[in-house]
């Protein structure tokens, strides 16, 4: 190996990803009041959720992809480009993303982002679904996020997206 290669820290591999993919900018948003993390989560920069649903798995794909469909589900705008390398505006501009990888109902993986954060931190989102019965199980990581923020997201993603897709019918 050269010697002058770097080898680059997660977060610079995320920026970097973000940069390839057209990610630009910062939406002027207000300030997002969070906790400060609980002492046993302050470095934890992973989660992952197993989450079951009634619906699907092509349903909560169509809900996760399509704007009507996702604004409807969580009360507040968003701007989805459903294609691989479509950019997406959530809740109103808070989070940003792209989508980074797409396997028409079974796998969506984006560059994810609240606008809070410090201009160039990005981080991975992986949803993962699965056929379970008559609905569907969601194996879903999220990996890459800054230090201090998994109180925040955790719940988050328990209150944003679980309780909203467990909106979606069954049919």
């Amino acid at each position: 190996m050269n010697d002058a290669r770097k080898l680059l820290t997660r977060r610079e591999a995320m920026a970097g990803i973000a940069i390839v993919l057209g990610v630009t900018g910062r939406a002027q948003q207000p300030a997002v009041e969070e906790k400060p993390a609980a002492d046993a989560n302050a470095s934890r920069t992973a989660l992952h959720f197993d989450v079951e649903f009634a619906a699907p798995p092509r349903l909560l794909y169509a809900a996760l992809l399509d704007q009507k469909q996702f604004a409807a589900l969580t009360g507040l705008p968003a701007t989805i480009d459903p294609a691989e390398g479509g950019a997406l505006s959530l809740f109103g501009g808070l989070i940003v993303a792209r989508n980074v990888e797409l396997v028409e109902n079974q796998r969506i993986v984006q560059a994810w982002r609240p606008t809070h954060w410090d201009p160039g931190v990005y981080s991975i989102v992986h949803f993962e679904f699965s056929t379970r019965g008559s609905g569907s199980a969601l194996a879903f990581d999220h990996t890459g996020f800054p230090a201090g923020e998994y109180d925040h997201l955790y719940a988050g993603w328990q209150s944003h997206y679980w309780e909203a897709l467990h909106k979606v019918p069954a049919s």
